[in-house]
């Protein structure tokens, strides 16, 4: 291709509204446009890009025996009602009513669609199991759309929905899409980390998510040094406490002290003389509509996700001041076990089975309580792993030290089980003729969100790093012949090698200045760039650089298609990626 003829509007300044590095760049680089809130155009050198990463997806979806299909982006409100998630998916789930008034959505996922096609063409074990993925446009109506491609309400997304005859036969499916997603995301030369996952509103009961390692990523990571754990902050279980459960062991009467205009924990511990410890923290939650209490000490922090799991709920959320004042008849930092509202059942952190004689709100304004007995005072719903996991806590699997980082979530496999099944009669017939229920499971990898992910994890002070398996073209060839005719024709001989050779390589044949075309092949992150210019061609070499580490060496124009090639394979091996 040559860019004398392509479509690249860069920009020389970062746009106003991009937050992190992949918008700016992606912007800048002339890879989308925005049209609202969200929603981007895709423009020739963004949409290369995404579509590299879709054929990478694709071939790793058809070798692990998926088969693709297409389905409509617009559903049926009846199928999201037959499994309640009409109503539960939320605001998310942007809905529309056709000129007849009947209820539609565009689909931020398509569990209910696939279930409803295969149960009514599936009807024997001997048809199963079955994978059907798709590569397509999703819609999630984001309250707070940002970061580009990262975070948006229109994206791509590859997913893909397996059906098994039984539980045995889905786990042999699921780590099959495990591993195909390791391949994908190997060869598109990304550092991630596939870590336990919640399964959020998907649903089902085990889900991994592949998180790219960067500095940037809104995600936590909670990773063990010495073995294979890892997981997402929200769903990394602290290990179990271990000692004596304390809970009705001897302590002091509970009394009532005076606490004025102390509301925060800090503030408590400093009036009092006491360590965070020693306190326990009171937090008011609405689960599904219904108030919920959540203990932990005060040195900690409540996971919702746990509680959320733990009560069985779908959507929770922290109870606003006003509910607060009703539960607790206090202001807010005043919440405690003991004398709340008639009917909240209070779920408490498995840590504080180890100690008693706790201090705790009274639910009563500037008063709290010494000497609290969990045991002897207070109903405790159950004693269950509530809190966030930190950095100083063990892994919960060997007991060794963890680390936090940072990633980027790009892929996410899941355990449905019979969630979607039972609700939708997806069934067959087994060997004895007796019906069953499809076991079932998704698997969702973000095609758009990786070239956001890509730049993200690869990029410097001049713009993209690009990997050469997804980079917008392979290879830059740039002529400085400017009205030197004798370079412009030589380099178009050595651009036809190129595309001999089987290079996705463009040729900047543009008449601008030289430090333009430089500055512009680093801002897109051209992986390989090849310059010709009238010393060059006098000299009888073309000068080729490797974007990513800014090394340069010079390739002989006699015999330059066998120096390339050797060259290139260098390239893409510090990448480790293979050709």
């Amino acid at each position: 291709m040559r860019l004398s003829r392509y479509y690249i509007p860069t920009l020389k300044e970062d746009p106003a509204d991009a937050e992190v590095v992949s918008h700016k760049l992606l912007m800048r680089a002339g890879m989308i446009r925005k049209l609202t809130s969200g929603i981007y155009n895709y423009l020739p050198l963004g949409l290369r890009s995404i579509n590299k990463v879709a054929r990478i997806v694709r071939e790793e979806m058809d070798r692990a025996g998926a088969m693709e299909v297409s389905m409509p982006m617009v559903q049926p409100a009846d199928l999201w009602q037959e499994t309640g998630r009409w109503d539960y998916y939320g605001k998310e789930l942007l809905r529309l009513k056709d000129r007849h008034g009947r209820d539609y959505c565009l689909g931020p996922t398509h569990e209910e669609v696939i279930t409803d096609l295969v149960r009514g063409e599936i009807k024997s074990y001997k048809q199963l199991p079955i994978n059907l993925y798709q590569v397509q446009t999703k819609f999630r109506d984001e309250i707070r759309p940002r970061f580009g491609l990262m975070r948006g309400r229109e994206f791509i997304m590859k997913d893909a929905y397996s059906f098994d005859r039984d539980e045995a036969g889905a786990e042999t499916s699921y780590w099959a899409m495990f591993e195909a997603y390791k391949a994908a995301f190997s060869r598109i030369g990304l550092r991630f980390k596939p870590v336990q996952a919640d399964s959020g509103a998907i649903g089902g009961d085990f889900s991994h998510e592949f998180m790219v390692l960067a500095d940037t990523g809104e995600d936590t990571i909670a990773s063990c040094k010495s073995c294979q754990f890892g997981a997402n902050l929200e769903k990394a279980k602290v290990a179990v406490p271990q000692g004596e459960c304390l809970c009705n062991a001897p302590c002091p009467p509970i009394e009532q002290v005076e606490t004025p205009d102390r509301h925060t924990v800090d503030e408590v511990c400093a009036f009092l003389g006491i360590t965070a410890d020693t306190l326990i923290k009171t937090l008011l939650f609405v689960v599904d509509g219904n108030p919920v209490a959540a203990l932990v000490r005060g040195d900690r922090e409540v996971n919702d996700v746990k509680l959320r799991n733990i009560v069985g709920g779908n959507e929770i959320e922290l109870a606003d001041e006003a509910l607060v004042r009703k539960l607790t008849n206090a202001p807010v930092g005043f919440a405690g076990p003991v004398g709340l509202a008639e009917g909240v059942p209070v779920y408490a952190d498995a840590e504080l089975c180890l100690a008693t004689d706790w201090v705790a709100g009274a639910n009563g304004a500037d008063t709290h309580v010494r000497h609290l007995s969990l045991g002897r005072d207070c109903k405790i719903e159950k004693f269950a792993d509530l809190r966030v996991i930190e950095p100083t806590d063990p892994c919960p699997e060997c007991g060794s030290e963890i680390e936090f980082t940072k990633g980027i979530e790009v892929g996410h496999v899941f355990k449905l089980g019979l969630k979607y099944s039972k609700k939708m009669e997806a069934t067959f017939l087994d060997e004895n003729g007796k019906t069953q229920y499809m076991v079932m499971g998704c698997y969702g990898i973000g095609v758009s969100r990786i070239v956001a992910s890509a730049i993200e994890q690869n990029n410097d002070e001049a713009g993209c790093c690009f990997p050469p398996s997804i980079a917008p073209f392979e290879a830059v060839l740039i002529s400085l012949g400017g009205k030197d005719e004798a370079v412009d024709a030589k380099a178009a001989e050595l651009y036809e090698q190129l595309r001999v050779l089987g290079v996705d390589a463009c040729f900047d044949d543009r008449k601008e200045r030289p430090g333009v075309k430089f500055a512009e092949a680093d801002l897109i992150g051209y992986p390989m760039q090849l310059v010709l210019g009238g010393k060059g061609l006098a000299s009888g070499i073309v000068e080729a650089k490797d974007r990513k580490t800014g090394e340069k060496i010079e390739l002989p124009i006699n015999g330059f298609a066998e120096a390339f090639t050797a060259w290139r394979k260098e390239i893409w091996c510090r990448w480790g990626l293979e050709l």
